[in-house]
């Protein structure tokens, strides 16, 4: 297979941006105004790292109390992203206005000092009526947090096959997908007896899929924590997103932003989990509390294309442990010391 050369991604790039420029078009004909997809996000004693995105969504129809009714996973990415949207957020009291960028996703980090814990920020678009979101505040003394992949870890996906993943995405009603058996219980393990400790959910998903994300999260009572995605299509110089590098840079990111952080890190074998997570442990070995990986069942593996080879890491410095749900991990986290038997 011939590669793209760099003239062909660019042109791709541009074609995609003029798209959605038509669409959008489209919809303010139809009346309808862009609104702001606000996610949780974290921040330390005098900053905030602000993310959403900024779209013009399709009605969708809900029951009595509020919940969505069945959400297929289209309409996540039938909504129109407004690119370079000028939006403006407030936090502990000033108003700042940022530009969203080509795929109107937010994603900036601004001045505040507001106390450890969750604390809400409002995000508007036009003139609209702000949109609330959270954002918890790692407080400086604490030295513990969680770092969790998404898919086939939390939420049964089997992702990295192209038609099972365009399945799960687009077709599959959102009341439908399925948690990994044990890991709410896990994630809600390692913090309960960690106060202040933050929880970050990093996925090579893309940012169409995060208020699906965070329903499911809360429906199936996992920890609240931050939500790090990404954004799908043509770059100047790729014709796709490079999730790894995603998932690269973030947990630099972190371990920059919180020096004295031990990440207890949780992944999957379906992708590149354990190799990430490896040379996230080598380049940073003072900031790794424990690795655990999920082992994929042989028909998940199947369905995701196989697995990633788990290295041997029984001279690591740190705790690794694998198992085939929360439920095992939990056992083996806690045979080795990392949570405390009840």
């Amino acid at each position: 297979m011939s590669r793209s050369s760099p003239s062909d991604v660019l042109w791709l790039a541009r074609l995609e941006y003029r798209l959605h420029a038509w669409r959008e078009r489209r919809a303010r004909k139809r009346g309808q105004s862009p609104t702001v997809a606000a996610f949780p996000g974290y921040g330390g004693a005098d900053w905030v790292r602000v993310v959403g995105r900024v779209l013009i969504v399709p009605p969708v129809r809900t029951r009595h109390r509020g919940e969505y009714a069945g959400v297929r996973g289209w309409r996540s990415f039938a909504a129109v992203p407004i690119g370079f949207a000028q939006v403006e957020i407030t936090v502990d009291g000033t108003t700042h206005t940022v530009v969203a960028d080509r795929g109107g996703v937010i994603d900036t980090v601004l001045p505040a000092t507001l106390p450890p814990g969750w604390q809400p920020i409002t995000m508007s678009v036009e003139g609209a009526e702000p949109v609330q979101t959270r954002v918890f505040i790692v407080a400086a003394d604490v030295e513990f947090g969680v770092i969790s992949d998404i898919d086939d870890t939390v939420m049964v996906t089997a992702l990295p096959r192209p038609l099972v993943a365009a399945w799960n995405s687009f077709v599959l009603d959102e009341h439908a997908r399925q948690p990994v058996p044990g890991m709410a219980v896990l994630l809600e393990r390692l913090v309960r007896d960690r106060p202040g400790a933050p929880v970050v959910y990093l996925s090579t998903g893309a940012w169409n899929v995060a208020p699906t994300l965070g329903r499911f999260l809360r429906r199936h009572l996992f920890p609240a924590g931050a939500l790090l995605l990404t954004d799908w299509g043509p770059t100047h110089d790729r014709l796709f997103r490079s999730g790894r590098a995603h998932k690269e840079e973030n947990l630099r990111r972190l371990a920059a932003e919180f020096p004295r952080v031990k990440w207890m890190l949780i992944g999957d074998d379906g992708q590149h989990d354990d190799a990430l997570y490896t040379a996230f442990a080598e380049e940073y070995p003072g900031l790794v509390a424990a690795v655990a990986i999920r082992r994929l069942s042989p028909t998940e593996a199947v369905l995701a294309g196989g697995r990633t080879a788990v290295n041997d890491h029984g001279g690591a410095e740190v705790p690794w442990v694998t198992g085939a749900d929360g439920a095992e991990l939990l056992e083996r986290l806690t045979d080795v010391g990392v949570i405390p038997p009840d």
